[in-house]
C-alpha cells in the first residue's frame, strides 16, 4: 500500500505531531509554506510544490536542499497551491492521502480542501484531513468499522449530499436503525462509542465523517 502525506499553509499551531505518521506515508509532499515545515522538521520532501508566497528567500533556499522536486508557480494560476500538490499526489499512485495544515484560517481556502476530499474520493482513493482538533474523512455508501481513539472520541456524521438513507449507527452512545437525514439535519453530530468499536453503514448519499477532540493539547 502506498500513503502520500500532503502539508499545506495552514495555521501551523493546528498541525498535529507528525512522528505517528512517519512509518506509515511513503512520500511527503509540501505545498507553499507546508514545504517550509517539512524542511524544519528534516522530513524528506519528495515535492515542494506552490507559489511560496509566503516564504522568503532563505526559506526557499532550505526547501530547495530538502526537497527531490522543487516547482515554483505564478500566483496568478487556476488552482490552489494545495490542488497542485494533490495533482503530484495522484501521480504517485497512492492508496491514501493525507492532508495536513489544510484547516483554519481563511475559511474558504478551508471548505475548499474539504472538497478536494470529494476528488481524492472519486478516483478511489482514501483521504483524510487530520489536525490537533479533528479527523475528517468522505465515505460512499458501505458498511465501516470505527475502533475506539482516545485523541478523538467524539463522532460526528455530516450528510455531504442533499439526503443520505439508510444510516445506521451500532455500537454508538446514541444508535440509529435505516434513518435519513438531510443538510441541515444536526441529528448525528457528537456521538461517541459505547465500547471499543462500533459501526456505522448507509445505502444512499456521501457521508463525511468526523472525529474530534475537546482541545489542543498543551
Amino acid at each position: 500500500m502506498t500513503v502520500v502525506a500532503i502539508v499545506g499553509n495552514g495555521p501551523e499551531e493546528l498541525i498535529p505531531e507528525f512522528n505517528p505518521y512517519i512509518d506509515k506515508v511513503d512520500y511527503w509532499i509540501g505545498a507553499d509554506r507546508g514545504a517550509f515545515v517539512l524542511a524544519q522538521k528534516e522530513i524528506p520532501i519528495k515535492y515542494a510544490v506552490g507559489d511560496f508566497d509566503s516564504i522568503d528567500e532563505r526559506e526557499k533556499v532550505i526547501i530547495r536542499e530538502t526537497a527531490d522536486n522543487y516547482e515554483e508557480y505564478q500566483s496568478e494560476k487556476d488552482e490552489t497551491d494545495l490542488e497542485i500538490a494533490l495533482l503530484k499526489a495522484f501521480e504517485l499512485n497512492p492508496d491514501e492521502i493525507y492532508l495536513f495544515g489544510v484547516t483554519g484560517g481563511r475559511i474558504d481556502h478551508e471548505l475548499a480542501n474539504i472538497q478536494l476530499l470529494y476528488l481524492i474520493r472519486n478516483k478511489g482513493i482514501k483521504g483524510v484531513i487530520i489536525d490537533q482538533l479533528n479527523y475528517l474523512e468522505l465515505t460512499l455508501p458501505g458498511t465501516y468499522e470505527i475502533m475506539e481513539d482516545n485523541l478523538y472520541s467524539n463522532i460526528s456524521f455530516i450528510p455531504y449530499s442533499e439526503k443520505v438513507e439508510g444510516i445506521t449507527l451500532t455500537g454508538f452512545y446514541y444508535p440509529l436503525t435505516d434513518k435519513t437525514i438531510t443538510w441541515g439535519s444536526t441529528r448525528c453530530i457528537s456521538n461517541k462509542l459505547s465500547s471499543n468499536s462500533g459501526t456505522f453503514s448507509y445505502d444512499k448519499g456521501i457521508l463525511l465523517l468526523i472525529k474530534s477532540r475537546d482541545a489542543i493539547p498543551k
